[in-house]
C-alpha cells in the first residue's frame, strides 16, 4: 500500500520540480534581459556624448579643446585608484558620498570592507583619496588613456532642488556665511541679514528658492568667480567632450548602473554599492518647487543648464517651460 502511495505522489513531485526548473529558467533570462537592456542604455549614452561633443565642440569646449587646455584646477574633480586602474569623475549632489566611499575601499585594498561603514565626513576630506592632478603631467595622460573611466550625473533641475536643500535649508555655517548672507542681501529684500546661521535659524530665515535662482541667474554671479560646484554645470567638471569616459552613469538609474559599472570593473562580488537614500530628491517634486519662479526666469534657467540637458540625454522640462 506504501509503494502504490509512493507512486501516486511521484507525479505530483515532478511537477513540482518542474515548476521550480521553470522558474528559475525564466529568472534567468529576465536577467539576461535586464542586462542587455542595461548594456544597451549605456550604448546610447555613449553615443549621445560623442554626437553632441562632434556636433557641437564650442558650446561644450569653453575654448578648451585639448588635454593641454586643462588646468590643474580643471582637473581637481578626478579621483585616481592606481590599485585597479580606474578614474572617477565626481559630481556634487549625484551620490559622490557614496562613490568617493567606494573609491576610499578600493585605494584601502583586500580584504575590501562595506562602504557603508566610511564615514561621509572622511571621504570628502582633503588627500584621503588621491587627485588625477596630483600626478606629473605625462603621466596624467597615460592613466587618462589606460584606466577605466566614469562618472554619474543627473537631471540638472532636479539636482538645483538637491543642492538648494542641502546647503540652505539644512544646518550649514559655511554656505550660509559664504552665499546665504549674500543671497538674502541681494534678493531675499533683506539689507541686513543676521550675521550667524543660528539667529537666522531663530528667526527663520532663509533664503528662499527662487532667491537661489535669482543668485544663479544674475550675471555678475559667474563673473566675480566660477559657480560653487554643487550647482556649477555637470559638463564643466568633468570635461566628457576631453575626456573619453567608459561608463556614463544615471542617479536616477543609479543602482542598476552601480551593479553594471561594478560588473565590468570586476568588482561585483566584492562588496555592494550604497543603498540610496529613500528621501532622494524626485523629478516629479519639480513643478512645486518651481512653482516660485516666474516662467521667463525659468527659461534662462534652462538656457544656464541647457548643455548638461542636451549632453547627458534628459528631456526638456517642458511642463516648466511653457506658458
Amino acid at each position: 500500500m506504501a509503494t502504490h502511495r509512493g507512486y501516486l505522489l511521484l507525479p505530483g513531485f515532478l511537477g513540482f520540480m518542474f515548476l521550480i526548473i521553470l522558474f528559475y529558467y525564466q529568472w534567468d533570462l529576465s536577467q539576461q534581459k535586464r542586462a542587455e537592456r542595461m548594456h544597451q542604455q549605456q550604448e546610447l549614452r555613449q553615443q549621445l556624448l560623442r554626437e553632441m561633443c562632434n556636433g557641437d565642440k564650442e558650446a561644450f569646449s569653453e575654448g578648451k579643446y585639448s588635454l593641454d587646455d586643462l588646468s590643474d584646477e580643471d582637473l581637481k574633480n578626478l579621483i585616481v585608484d592606481d590599485n585597479h586602474g580606474i578614474i572617477y569623475c565626481y559630481i556634487p549632489k549625484v551620490a559622490c558620498t557614496n562613490w568617493k566611499r567606494v573609491m576610499f575601499v578600493l585605494k584601502q585594498g583586500e580584504p575590501y570592507v562595506d562602504p557603508m561603514s566610511i564615514s561621509g565626513d572622511l571621504v570628502h576630506m582633503a588627500n584621503e583619496l588621491t587627485q588625477l592632478n596630483s600626478f606629473p603631467r605625462t603621466e596624467i595622460k597615460v592613466k587618462l588613456k589606460h584606466y577605466s573611466k566614469f562618472m554619474f550625473v543627473r537631471d540638472p533641475f532636479v539636482r538645483l532642488i538637491s543642492a538648494y536643500r542641502d546647503k540652505f535649508l539644512r544646518y550649514n555655517e559655511y554656505y550660509y556665511e559664504n552665499f546665504g548672507r549674500t543671497i538674502l542681501r541681494l534678493y531675499g529684500n533683506s539689507p541686513d541679514p543676521p550675521q550667524t546661521l543660528e539667529e537666522a535659524f531663530a528667526s527663520n530665515i532663509r533664503p528662499s528658492f527662487y532667491n537661489f535662482i535669482q543668485y544663479l541667474l544674475d550675471p555678475l554671479t559667474e563673473k566675480q568667480e566660477p559657480f560653487e560646484p554643487h550647482w556649477r554645470q555637470m559638463y564643466r567638471m568633468c570635461h566628457p567632450c576631453l575626456i573619453q569616459y567608459d561608463f556614463v552613469g544615471h542617479q536616477e538609474t543609479l543602482q542598476d548602473d552601480a551593479e553594471l559599472l561594478l560588473g565590468n570593473l570586476k568588482l561585483k562580488d566584492e562588496f555592494n554599492f550604497p543603498p540610496s537614500y529613500e528621501n532622494m530628491t524626485s523629478p516629479y517634486s519639480m513643478s512645486d518647487w518651481f512653482g516660485t519662479v516666474p516662467l521667463e526666469d525659468r527659461r534662462k534657467l534652462y538656457t544656464l543648464y541647457e548643455e548638461d540637458f542636451r549632453m547627458f540625454g534628459y528631456s526638456t522640462p517642458t511642463t516648466l517651460l511653457d506658458d
